[in-house]
């Protein structure tokens, strides 16, 4: 099957580092970030997964899970936390899902669903589709996926300014434009009329082109979540 944006999380039940889940269960009624690679043991996903043990505090500030999966049985996941640990100086807080007959990978559409065998006896290089980001909302909709190359590392800052994106507009009537970052002005939507734009944002609106206005970011004092 392929995945697209608005489509359901597909749920599983499967073996992680921290125990046996079902994927929409363990999510609850918060978002989640699950994100994938190709084998264990491999450099560039040893930098990513040390990375997000720092980033894990902000995620949690923002009412999102992370969960990890590479295409290997949960004994092996368990030996390279030990390396993450050693390289990062701190444990993996979050799960890693076991994915050894691939059965994960083929659901999320990151191997085909014909791929014959198990994780023994794969490489990195067989497994490279394993290397996707997918957002998932509240809803168990997945609101992002971003495929990387195995030599080029994830940047999860960009994941975390996404997120904020996306929980910001599922509050508010408003996009984000490019580039923007946490308490940047956002655009309000073309449907909305000047005249009740000014209403409803009393501090100003700026107005660039009919359809392109400006305001500043609702609720920049508050804890944005959803």
């Amino acid at each position: 099957m392929s995945i697209r944006l608005g489509d359901i999380a597909p749920d599983f039940h499967a073996d992680t580092t921290k125990g046996p889940i079902n994927f929409h269960e363990w999510i609850g009624d918060g978002w989640a970030v699950l994100f994938s690679h190709p084998k264990d043991f491999t450099p560039v996903c040893t930098t990513e997964l040390g990375y997000m043990v720092k980033m894990a505090p902000e995620f949690v500030k923002r009412n999102c899970k992370i969960i990890g999966l590479s295409v290997d049985p949960v004994e092996s996941h368990l030996r390279w936390e030990k390396d993450i640990e050693d390289v990062q100086g701190l444990p993996i807080p979050y799960p890693m899902i076991g994915d050894p007959t691939l059965a994960v990978a083929k659901l999320y559409d990151m191997l085909p669903a014909e791929e014959p065998g198990t994780s023994e006896g794969r490489t990195p290089v067989t497994n490279q589709t394993v290397r996707t980001v997918f957002v998932i909302g509240p809803d168990k909709k997945v609101k992002l996926h971003l495929t990387y190359p195995m030599s080029t590392g994830r940047n999860f800052n960009e994941i975390l300014r996404v997120l904020d994106s996306m929980q910001l507009t599922a509050k508010y009537m408003v996009s984000t434009p490019v580039n923007w970052n946490n308490g940047d002005d956002v655009i309000i939507p073309a449907t909305l009329s000047l005249e009740d734009a000014n209403a409803k944002y009393p501090a100003g609106v700026r107005v660039v082109k009919p359809y392109l206005r400006y305001v500043a970011q609702p609720g920049t004092h508050e804890t944005v979540m959803n």
